[in-house]
């Protein structure tokens, strides 16, 4: 674990770095703006130097953020991986958005169960694959050797077990009613009663009601795209055209066009 002003200088990292990629500025001289701007206190810089190092190398981020393993978490080096491959489904703007959220959240005070809930919520909302993404959640240095057991357990049974059935037996509540616990319990007696209200449903009702109740990060959504910005000013224009004429010829079969309107500084319509 790093200390809390690195999470709170990585979370600045990525959200300049995710809200000025749309400037007209190459990635490197970018990432050598934002540089100036981390605290000089922090290890970041150091890190955005071989970054910027391996950038020029290979043209990403991943490989650098793989061999920083003491820096970056295996979670974060997999999302910007799965957002940087040719055939991959994450943009690589909301998996900056991925990060900044997770950074916000361990900045401020952080527990396991918030961690892990948060980091399998993006891997199944973003389709990223449970074999090499739960495999770089159990990596994660927060967790202990009972956490990663668990987590590799899911690994295994997801798909095959209800996850909210996982999550519950490994709660309090679950101690409680069965008066028995044959794994040690990870999860408290809200997040049991959560769990079992939400067996068998779509396991992204069971992530949105314990970020309801419990305040769990909440993973980003894509944004639907505006198509708006795509159509060009003169292609508009011309469709605006037809639609006035389209008008006129509804108003000439209608009975005739008045023409008075179109008569300046005359509201009465009558010609001068």
């Amino acid at each position: 674990m790093l200390p809390t002003e690195e999470y709170i200088e990585q979370a600045y990292f990525f959200r300049v770095l995710r809200e000025r990629m749309q400037q007209d500025m190459s990635t490197q001289d970018l990432l050598a703006a934002v540089r100036q701007e981390i605290l000089a206190t922090t290890q970041l810089p150091y890190a955005i130097d071989f970054m910027l190092v391996e950038l020029k190398h290979t043209g990403g981020f991943a490989s650098a953020m793989r061999r920083l393993s003491h820096y970056f978490t295996p979670f974060q080096t997999f999302v910007v991986a799965e957002a940087e491959r040719e055939e991959g489904r994450l943009d690589f703007r909301i998996a900056l958005e991925i990060l900044q959220r997770e950074a916000e959240y361990r900045a401020k005070g952080v527990s396991r169960q918030g961690v892990f809930l948060y980091q399998f919520e993006t891997i199944c909302r973003n389709r990223l694959g449970y074999d090499y993404g739960l495999e770089a959640v159990a990596g994660d240095p927060i967790f202990d050797d009972e956490w990663q057991e668990w987590i590799l357990t899911v690994r295994r049974q997801v798909g095959l077990i209800d996850f909210a059935d996982m999550l519950y037996v490994r709660s309090e509540l679950y101690r409680q009613q069965r008066r028995k616990a044959e794994k040690p319990i990870l999860y408290g007696e809200k997040e049991g009663r959560i769990a079992l209200a939400n067996r068998q449903k779509d396991p992204l009702f069971l992530f949105s009601a314990l970020e309801r109740h419990l305040g769990y990060p909440t993973v980003p959504r894509p944004k639907p795209e505006d198509r708006q910005k795509h159509i060009l000013p003169a292609l508009e224009r011309k469709v605006e055209r037809l639609e006035s004429r389209i008008r006129l010829l509804e108003e000439e079969l209608r009975g005739g066009i008045n023409l008075a309107k179109f008569y300046a500084g005359n509201p009465q319509g009558k010609a001068t």
